[in-house]
């Protein structure tokens, strides 16, 4: 084929299923959209009825900052709690799951529990767990500890799955038990995306634990749910901006613990502009 051909060829086949399938997720769009009454003269209402109450969310009203401030720490508690909980229980689970290092008869159940908990919304699994052990912090720290555990568990098991086996082989080899295979075999070949899992589950958990007040598990969500409903806008204002900066301040902390384990960054790099961390000094070495 001359290479003017080939610059104009398409990218992508071209075949009558794609359009077929185009057509019918199109058909389906519609439908579902006239089963859900979704009208041009709802969403105009909507979007005048989102004007008034935005006007009434601003200037926010941060006077009852001590409020404020117990929820958020309620709320960091919830989560940092829940992710160490969840993510030392999601390590065996996930290596129990791992079909490359586990029989059958091991990984079947671990990985029917995962699914278990991966099933349910954290609000969902909140509510039951209100229903055991009744209001306050200890609910939401175990509906997110059920979180955790499916998505790290999950993610763990398949990086596991993914791992080279001649580097297992390798230490197997050599008549170690299986925890020095774990040690020195698997382990520094997924820790790397284990630092990753875990500070996102981190990030997720901080969003989740503001989320789970609502339904009575502790956390800012109870006071938010107590503005909305005093229509306290204002207040309601100030505490989404909260929000917002918690998960901030979570995102900058989930960076800085990849750069240390990643990159091993100091924690002089880390509070210095600019600063060239461990890994990338070797990399221009060599």
């Amino acid at each position: 084929m001359s290479a003017p051909a080939a610059a104009h060829e398409a990218p992508f086949r071209r075949s009558p299923w794609s359009r077929v399938a185009l057509a019918a997720l199109v058909a389906y769009v519609v439908y579902a959209s006239m089963q859900m009454e979704i009208s041009v003269e709802r969403v105009a209402t909507g979007m005048h009825n989102a004007a008034r109450f935005f006007g009434r969310m601003f200037p926010p009203n941060f006077e009852r900052w001590e409020l404020l401030l117990k929820g958020l720490f309620e709320s960091l508690e919830i989560a940092v709690l829940a992710s160490a909980l969840g993510i030392a229980l999601a390590l065996p689970i996930g290596l129990l799951a791992a079909r490359n290092l586990m029989p059958p008869w091991a990984t079947w159940p671990a990985r029917a529990f995962i699914v278990a908990c991966r099933s349910f919304h954290p609000v969902i699994v909140a509510i039951v767990f209100v229903k055991a052990v009744g209001f306050g912090a200890l609910a939401g720290i175990l509906a997110l500890v059920v979180a955790s555990i499916g998505f790290i568990g999950k993610l763990f098991t398949e990086a596991v799955e993914e791992i080279s086996d001649k580097q297992v082989e390798a230490v197997r080899a050599t008549g170690a038990p299986f925890g020095s295979i774990l040690a020195f075999g698997v382990f520094p070949q997924v820790f790397s995306r284990f630092i990753g899992f875990a500070t996102y589950q981190l990030d997720s958990n901080l969003r989740n634990s503001t989320m789970v007040g609502i339904v009575g598990a502790g956390g800012i969500g109870g006071t938010l749910f107590s503005a909305f409903q005093r229509f306290d806008y204002d207040f309601v204002c100030a505490i989404l901006i909260a929000i917002i900066s918690l998960i901030m301040l979570g995102e900058i902390a989930a960076t800085g613990v990849r750069r240390v384990f990643l990159d091993g960054a100091t924690l002089r790099d880390l509070f210095r502009r600019g600063a060239r961390t461990a890994r990338e000094r070797r990399l221009e070495d060599d």
